[in-house]
């Protein structure tokens, strides 16, 4: 089968090497997992990270976000059956989704939305479970939660679904913010309260539209960058959660007001293979149901084409740029 590879990490994604075609063996599914015969994916910024910092021996595939149609199943599998047509995010440990088929255990797999094209539908796994884990698991909001939250990068992909899922699904005041006036409109149009701009004092634009201080702050980018405005912002006893890579963090500060530090990373479920791993099942189960009444809607920004190494290597080169908005999708081969 194709399949885009790269075999030396920290080319610059201009080099043709970065990314490049390969024929592989197809893959046989283990006993809980399902082949699935890929039709579109969405490139993530952990597709970039890996690709530039994480050395391999071998020709790897990247990639975690997929859409295909189940072609064969494991021995144990009982929630899936040949023929249906998933969406996953993956698990970090396995080979990715640049390539014709894939393999993914069923416990972390949904059936995808009727009411998308694939490509759209490519646009939500990881980016609906890390949004909804750190809601709903890392800091716990209740659905009848009054608080207010300040979401920081709410126009990248993770935020685009983080401020639908606590407008639709919760009481929460949301705040989030962008730069630019186009990403702007685009978290107001999902629903955002208020939007701010994260280029300036972060203080006295939540004081202006009355908010001094935010029960909860979700992090999603440069935490490190905004880190003491962050904790000035937060009222006593609030909530930090982050998903990003600072190189350090210093909790210390945290204490004098009490503030809890909540870690995101969707792959620990199926990293650690956690008692609940079964759970992001039924988030995707979830968040299928909610995008065909519309409730929610996909995060799809830009479609790049069909998925070959020119197409990936543009997309990691924009998302490298951060001028991404929403999530970059490819489709077919």
């Amino acid at each position: 089968m194709k399949a885009i590879v790269y075999s030396q990490n920290g080319l610059p994604i201009s080099d043709e090497n970065a990314l490049y075609e390969l024929d592989v063996a197809k893959p046989q599914p283990g006993a809980r997992d399902l082949l699935v015969k890929i039709s579109a994916i969405a490139v993530n910024p952990v597709d970039t990270k890996v690709r530039a910092g994480a050395p391999t021996d071998t020709p790897r595939i990247l990639g975690w976000d997929a859409v295909g149609v189940v072609e064969a199943v494991g021995s144990d599998v009982t929630l899936f059956q040949p023929g249906d047509e998933v969406y996953y995010a993956g698990d970090i440990t396995r080979a990715g989704s640049y390539a014709e088929y894939g393999l993914v255990d069923e416990r972390i797999a949904g059936l995808k939305p009727r009411t998308l094209s694939d490509a759209d539908a490519a646009a939500l796994p990881l980016t609906s479970l890390t949004a909804w884990e750190l809601l709903f698991d890392r800091l716990e909001i209740d659905a009848a939660d009054e608080g207010t939250l300040l979401i920081i990068g709410a126009g990248g992909g993770v935020g685009s679904m983080l401020t639908q899922l606590a407008r639709k699904l919760t009481r929460l005041t949301v705040i989030g913010t962008a730069s630019r006036p186009e990403t702007a409109d685009w978290v107001r149009s999902l629903g955002a309260h208020h939007v701010i701009d994260h280029q300036r004092p972060l203080g006295e634009q939540l004081a202006a539209i009355g908010h001094k201080e935010v029960r909860y702050v979700a992090s999603l980018t440069h935490t490190d960058s905004y880190y003491p405005q962050l904790i000035d912002v937060l009222a006593p006893q609030g909530k930090l959660a982050l998903i990003d890579d600072p190189e350090t963090l210093d909790a210390v500060p945290l204490k004098r007001k009490a503030i809890s530090l909540h870690w995101e990373l969707m792959f620990t479920r199926s990293l650690f293979h956690t008692a609940d791993m079964q759970r992001q099942h039924q988030i995707l189960q979830q968040v299928s149901q909610l995008i065909d009444d519309q409730t929610l809607q996909t995060t799809a920004g830009e479609h790049h084409g069909s998925i070959s190494a020119a197409n990936l290597r543009k997309a990691h080169a924009l998302i490298e740029s951060g001028r991404a908005r929403g999530k970059i999708v490819l489709s077919g081969f």
